[in-house]
């Protein structure tokens, strides 16, 4: 009989007709038979199965042998020994080269007439040791895949005792070497389910064992965190730790990061291949385990290492948002790693790029998933831009991208950040931050950030990029008996020289911290300059004799001279004066003051004071006062304050006065003509004036406020009634009274403090007035001199001031804007824009060769801005200074500084001390600072050489991860699909499907 299934089987009729004829021998095949026409057919349907080179032969083998063990138990179990199944699994079946990848198919299928034998139990002892033995030759995922499945069928084949677990560890090790070859979808969906076949088949021991779960675990760690394997282990080990269970989790950690044998380096390497495993598609609770592992190194302040994960792997997390299969996954462990990188921005400014790209994708995939992965990734950019603000320029695409999602609320934020941090303690991450591998493209210096300093980083900031004051500050001699002023030139001459890209202002610090200031807490950048330039001040008057003696000069008056010598650096850069005339209104008696300042504080106009009428006229003749009301050209712009500021009253008078407005050079209004500069009022062509051309952007807008409407209502007249009535001396009582301030001394340094920060009765706490107020790039200033000044200096420059007006008007262009990010003063963050403004005429020199005088000077827009942000400096423009609130409405301008142009003062001995102050080049140090700076920057290039050694070593085993970008870069290529990879579809086709997994 076997002969004629043989001649069947191998004939070349058809299948149907060779099936009819198989029936037939099957059928007979179930009557009584002798044992040797068995054990032939036996051999046949073995050879069959085993060798058949087409799945119908091998169809034909398998019916007959359960047909032969159905109805002959004895001759099949007699067949089936343990002889031949240890042939069979040590020498293998078929001829040399050619050995059958069915043997354990054939295995599986005979056990199951051979259970209730005598000979069960040796073939169940065989078969123990030898899985043990295949899974230590580490077999394909396929011949994986049929042990578990055998093993998962007659668990009475699994190894007990010490060999169950080496063969559970055994098993983790096959599980860390597959690998599919093909990119085929169907391919990875096969070799997926025999990953799965395999990590169940750990599951059922583990059930049945717990005690193997914790050795099992110690040798899935020593795979993932060897350093010596030339390839990776395979992401299917995610596999593997889905089927732990969640409660050994605090425990397994706990030993594992309090485990002194594991270097930082293996500890590092494994958490980085944990968190490959976010690509593992269907994996449960992965995500969990990653962030246990991340928490547990932060327990044990294990920071080095999460800093060197976090920023080599989260760009390849947040790439897998593109892929709906492993998107929530992913997103938790996204979450976790930026919202516990608090210390720096630079994990989150890393995925910048790549934001809004995913968002656009996720938009257009439309389902539920991508939706609510929207609406968190949204809460986390939220989160980011609350604790590093200060990046504009950065943040605007972004911002663009999650304009239209939802906004969470700042206590949500607080709560987000708080409970997410590896640390409340500030000072343990000090030594981590900044990484900074070298100085920015600027050429700039940062300053680090000694926790809340940068309230005082921007005031430094601003002061050395006005160049006047930092060469001045240079060109200190020494023995100058001035401390503090010798700490600030160390500080501007590291920042000048420095190889660093940033340095620690920390000595300046110590020396120039307010004493009622709480450390650690952010303080308000105004008050800290107020203080700072008065203890300079106040440190050159009394450290040293100003005055050696008299000279005597052909070109200036010997008082004027002496006015001029006798002044301090900090009079000489940033003081002014004005002049308080209060007038009272029944007598008509004037009093007036004249006080010294160093910033004028701006406060906001209330509610109900929308505008300052053009009509409104001078209480006191012209020639006395002056001009009472100052001016913006155009319409007046709408304004809204705080009820909280103390209003200053509008008054009016008897008859109009010649004005000499506060005016944004060369800007106009919409659909009104550019009054505020007359084309020859400076030599200037309004035609090529680039502030014209610029001014359509620049003005403000309808319903923001100016500089100069801050400006105006300064210098607006204050009536003085009820209990702030005036004590007038000639009446000898209380009096209704008038008050006007007028300057009358510009300063070289104008220093502009908007007053956005108001008491609220209320809730006890300062709050933040969050108005946007445009900020004008030049600003002209009326100053008031002595009539025989007015006269001069009118026909010197020409001016247009009113010939007697007693008022000259001052340019001023921008050079620093401190901003502050936050609504309260208690918190938020500064940063500041600053650009070098210099009377080095770039316009070329006049036809006959004489340069230009400096009062022609034309406005210079290439002029680079800068962004000091800390330690962080960048490029900006004078656009971005101009838009910050309109994109970010917590980051308002706080602090300005603007720079008188040289010739518009009235009085010479601003321009003697301008010229002063202005050194050919840059000016010479002493020899002990250059030797500091110069022992330095050795220092640090040996710094930068044994980190970069040291760094090698660390990293060295730190698993690549080369091809995650090609996520965005797909996408990139082919704007036509979704996400790249076409998540919308569930994971698009079979190269990208592959892309995912592998």
């Amino acid at each position: 009989m076997d002969k004629i299934l043989e001649a069947v089987v191998m004939s070349s009729y058809p299948n149907n007709v060779k099936q009819g004829l198989v029936r037939r021998v099957i059928e007979a095949a179930k009557q009584p038979m002798d044992s040797e026409q068995c054990w032939s057919m036996l051999e046949l349907s073995t050879k069959l199965f085993l060798t058949g080179d087409t799945k119908y032969k091998r169809e034909i083998g398998k019916e007959v042998l359960e047909v032969y063990g159905h109805y002959h138990p004895e001759e099949f179990e007699e067949f089936f020994n343990v002889r031949f199944l240890l042939s069979l699994l040590q020498e293998g079946y078929g001829p040399l080269g050619k050995r059958s990848h069915y043997v354990l198919d054939y295995i599986q299928l005979g056990l199951q007439f051979v259970l209730e034998s005598p000979s069960a139990n040796s073939i169940f002892n065989l078969l123990r040791i030898e899985v043990l033995r295949k899974v230590c030759e580490r077999p394909s995922p396929k011949q994986c895949a049929k042990i578990s499945k055998l093993l998962t069928q007659h668990p009475q084949c699994i190894p007990t005792g010490k060999h169950q677990i080496l063969f559970c560890q055994q098993l983790i090790r096959c599980i860390g070497q597959f690998q599919c070859i093909s990119e085929g979808e169907e391919d990875i969906m096969e070799f997926l389910e025999q990953v799965n076949k395999v990590s169940g088949l750990l599951q059922r021991i583990w059930r049945a064992q717990t005690s193997a779960i914790l050795p099992s675990l110690k040798e899935l760690f020593t795979i993932i965190s060897s350093t010596e394997e030339q390839e990776a282990p395979s992401n299917a080990l995610a596999s593997v730790v889905q089927f732990v269970p969640l409660e050994l989790m605090d425990g397994v950690i706990r030993n594992l990061t309090n485990d002194d044998s594991i270097s930082d380096v293996q500890m590092m390497t494994a958490i980085s291949r944990m968190i490959d495993w976010v690509s593992w598609p269907l994996g449960k609770n992965i995500d969990k385990w990653i962030i246990a592992l991340l928490k547990g190194l932060a327990a044990v302040k294990k920071f080095s290492i999460l800093i060197e994960v976090t920023l080599s792997k989260i760009e390849k997390v947040f790439s897998k948002l593109l892929y709906p299969i492993v998107r929530e996954g992913a997103l938790s462990v996204l979450q976790y790693m930026l919202l516990s990188f608090q210390h720096s921005h630079e994990a989150f400014h890393l995925l910048l790029p790549h934001i809004p790209r995913l968002v656009a994708s996720l938009k257009k995939e439309d389902s539920n998933s991508a939706t609510s992965s929207l609406e968190q990734l949204a809460e986390l950019i939220h989160c980011m831009f609350f604790r590093f603000s200060g990046f504009p320029d950065l943040y605007e695409p972004v911002l663009e991208a999650v304009k239209a999602l939802p906004i969470p609320n700042e206590d949500r934020i607080k709560h987000l950040l708080g409970q997410n941090a590896w640390t409340s303690q500030k000072n343990e991450l000090a030594c981590f931050y900044p990484r900074l591998a070298s100085k920015s493209e600027t050429g700039k210096i940062g300053l680090i950030n000694l926790g809340n300093t940068c309230y005082m980083n921007s005031i430094i900031q601003s002061l050395f990029m006005a160049s006047d004051f930092r060469h001045s500050v240079l060109n200190l001699a020494e023995g100058n008996s001035q401390p503090l002023m010798t700490k600030l030139q160390w500080l501007f001459a590291f920042l000048e020289h420095s190889q660093r890209p940033a340095i620690s202002p920390e000595s300046f610090l110590s020396a120039s911290w307010p004493p009622w200031f709480t450390p650690g807490a952010q303080q308000d950048c105004s008050e800290y300059l107020k203080y700072l330039l008065d203890r300079l001040h106040e440190e050159e008057k009394t450290g040293k004799r100003i005055y050696q003696k008299l000279k005597e000069s052909s070109f200036v008056c010997q008082a004027i001279e002496q006015h001029y010598l006798n002044k301090t650096l900090i009079e000489k850069m940033f003081g002014g004066k004005m002049m308080t005339k209060i007038r009272c209104l029944k007598c008509l008696n004037v009093s007036s003051r004249e006080e010294a300042f160093t910033d004028l504080s701006l406060a906001f106009p209330p509610p109900d004071r929308r505008e300052l009428s053009t009509g409104s006229t001078s209480v006191l003749p012209v020639e006395e006062i002056g001009p009472q009301f100052i001016e913006r050209p155009g319409t007046p712009s709408q304004t809204t304050g705080s009820p909280w500021i103390r209003r200053k009253p509008h008054v009016s008078g008897d008859h109009a006065a010649n004005m000499v407005p506060v005016e944004t050079l060369g800007f106009q209004e919409p659909g009104n003509q550019a009054t505020s500069l007359n084309s020859n009022a400076f030599g200037m062509d309004s035609a090529r004036d680039p502030l014209l051309a610029f001014g359509e952007q620049t003005c403000s807008p309808k319903d923001s406020r100016s500089v100069p409407d801050l400006i105006n209502y300064f210098l607006s007249p204050e009536k003085l009634t009820a209990e702030n009535k005036y004590h007038c001396e000639k009446c000898a009582s209380l009096q209704d009274a008038e008050k006007v301030a007028e300057l009358t001394e510009g300063p070289h340094y104008l220093i502009l403090t908007l007053l956005r920060f108001s008491f609220d009765p209320r809730t006890m706490r300062r709050k933040k007035i969050l108005d946007n107020v445009s900020i004008p790039l030049v600003l002209k200033l009326p100053v008031l001199v002595a009539p025989e000044e007015s006269e001069d200096v009118c026909q010197r420059r020409k001016d247009r001031a009113a010939p007697g007006s007693g008022f000259v008007s001052v340019i001023y262009d921008l050079c620093s804007v401190v901003v502050h990010s936050g609504i309260s003063s208690e918190s938020g963050h500064y940063y500041c824009y600053s650009r070098e403004c210099s009377d080095t005429i770039t316009h070329g020199q006049r036809q006959d060769g004489a340069q230009k005088p400096a009062c022609d000077k034309q406005l210079d827009f290439e002029i680079q801005w800068y962004l000091f942000n800390d330690t962080r400096v960048s490029f900006s423009s004078f656009e971005s200074v101009s838009n910050v609130t309109s994109f970010f409405p917590k980051d308002t301008a706080y602090v300005l500084f603007y720079r008188q142009r040289p010739g518009r003062q009235s009085c010479p001995v601003h321009e003697a001390g301008a010229e002063s102050s202005r050194p050919h080049g840059e000016p010479s140090l002493n020899k002990d600072l250059m030797e500091a700076i110069s022992k330095d920057n050795i220092l640090y290039l040996q710094e930068q050489e044994k980190e970069a050694r040291n760094r090698a070593a660390y990293i060295s085993a730190l698993p690549k991860s080369p091809l995650w970008w090609r996520d965005f870069d797909r996408d990139k290529d082919d704007d036509s699909s979704s996400g790249g990879c076409s998540p919308a579809a569930g994971g698009g086709g079979s190269g990208s499907f592959h892309g995912l997994v592998f």
